[in-house]
């Protein structure tokens, strides 16, 4: 029998409960009833579980996600999703953007090397390149040990004298019992070992940035979320979708309207969906964190809630500001980010937390951060899925901070650190290599594998080149 992924109801129920013991909602009852019916808990890293369920007992897990529905969390006030809500949450307010600098003309520009500021078009399309190319390597490192736990990862890298991570994985000299106890992600072991990557191939991490640079060619900026589902419906293979993008797929098809395709049956909304469909908002507003956290928002409450969204928020404001006119560090440019979220939120707290546990350990070299990761998972690992946006989100910050912003060392950091690994290291590479400036300062260790090409089903993308989606990018800026 076929066992769709992420969608059954049987399977959708035990991750609301997890839900619930997160956001504070009493769900022992409910718990109870299920667990005496029969009912099994969420499945641990696949999106189904095994066996489908009778036809009484999917129904009664239609009727306890329904109560479930209906019971309100006591975190809403401090974690709302409408933006004028979030707006007035923060404390103080986010700054304004700054006003951009005059652009000279060519006969203006000096002679020489261009300054951080300067903005002349082969600049900006150098930095969007690099952009495009960081967050294709960084998801491509991810992907062969995407599912993988902890121990996973360290024994594979280690076996291949590749621990501290820093290249591609490979199965070259790997003990075949390190093999068999760890096998690699089944959908990305023929495309992205280092034996075998031939161009970037097709992932959700780019797909998503593909459809939202395709929304502002049709709608510009100011886009409604009925314009993202629509789009969606026309261009984005329901297949192609995972998580809360799925429930909601599936909600538009029922005729659930925007927002409430986020909430409706969706045990996802506050997983890593929206965060990493950030980065097109970022990298076209420039210097304006506010205006593309704005719009990150209209995206993501598609699909997600409360720290879902401000997850696809923060990560556009980090952008934002990274592109901006004036040179900064990826410290300046974490905490320009997190004064755009909720401060009593639980993400503000994750990015905290991250940030001050990279911090604890001596930076610089990769070797410290084995203990930093480590007091990540005790942390978030026994109460969350390893796709939730809460330990993906301190991961992230901790890798940026304790790499210093370094491009290879920011996205090695996040893969090692597990999880979400293929979508951690995208936005890591992004927005480092955002930082880097130009293609050549990633390393053609790291870029000459892509060749320069996208596979993907997003219609009218296939095969280009990361060239070509700077050159679209910065022309959707205007």
């Amino acid at each position: 029998m076929l066992r769709l992924t992420w969608v059954q109801p049987e399977d959708l129920i035990g991750h609301e409960l997890r839900q619930a013991a997160q956001d504070g909602r009493d769900a022992a009852v409910v718990e109870q009833r299920w667990t005496e019916a029969g009912g099994h808990l969420a499945p641990e890293r696949a999106g189904a579980s095994p066996r489908s369920a009778t036809t009484e007992l999917r129904g009664l897990a239609e009727r306890l996600l329904a109560e479930l529905a209906r019971e309100p969390s006591p975190l809403a006030a401090r974690e709302p999703t409408g933006l004028p809500a979030i707006r007035a949450a923060l404390d103080p307010p986010a700054p304004p953007a700054p006003a951009a600098p005059a652009r000279p003309t060519p006969q203006d520009e000096p002679s020489g090397r261009l300054g951080a500021t300067d903005p002349r078009p082969d600049r900006e399309q150098r930095r969007l390149h690099a952009a495009w190319l960081g967050r294709a390597v960084g998801c491509l490192l991810g992907k062969p040990v995407e599912k993988l736990p902890l121990t996973g990862i360290r024994a594979i890298a280690e076996s291949t004298s590749n621990w501290p991570l820093t290249t591609w994985f490979t199965e070259r000299d790997l003990d075949p019992r390190i093999a068999a106890a760890y096998p690699w992600n089944r959908r990305s072991r023929p495309t992205s070992l280092a034996e075998n990557i031939d161009g970037m191939p097709e992932d959700d991490d780019l797909n998503y940035p593909l459809l939202n640079l395709m929304l502002l060619q049709r709608h510009g900026h100011d886009f409604t979320t009925g314009d993202v589902a629509k789009l969606w419906l026309d261009e984005l293979p329901a297949g192609r979708t995972f998580t809360a993008e799925r429930i909601a797929y599936r909600n538009l098809l029922d005729g659930v309207e925007p927002p409430h395709t986020a909430t409706h049956r969706n045990p996802f909304r506050e997983w890593i969906g929206a965060q990493i469909r950030a980065d097109v908002f970022g990298w076209t507003n420039p210097g304006d964190p506010a205006k593309a956290a704005e719009l990150a928002h209209r995206d993501a409450v598609l699909t997600h809630t409360a720290n879902g969204v401000y997850g696809e928020m923060f990560v556009a404001a980090a952008i934002a500001h990274a592109a901006g006119p004036a040179p900064t560090t990826i410290h300046e440019t974490l905490a320009t980010a997190l004064a755009h979220i909720p401060p009593q939120s639980r993400y503000a707290q994750a990015i905290r937390v991250g940030i001050d546990t990279a911090q604890a350990e001596p930076t610089g070299t990769a070797a410290g951060f084995e203990q930093v990761v480590d007091a990540l998972h005790a942390r978030y690992a026994p109460s969350h899925h390893w796709v939730h946006v809460l330990p993906n989100a301190a991961l992230l910050a901790a890798a940026l901070t304790h790499s210093d912003g370094d491009f290879t060392g920011a996205i090695c950091r996040a893969v090692s650190g597990g999880w979400d690994t293929d979508s951690n290291g995208a936005t890591a590479g992004s927005i480092t290599a955002l930082l880097a400036g130009s293609p050549d300062a990633l390393g053609e260790h790291w870029t000459a594998p892509l060749k320069n090409r996208l596979a993907t089903t997003v219609g009218g993308f296939d095969g280009i080149g990361f060239d070509e989606l700077a050159r679209l990018t910065l022309k959707a800026r205007t």
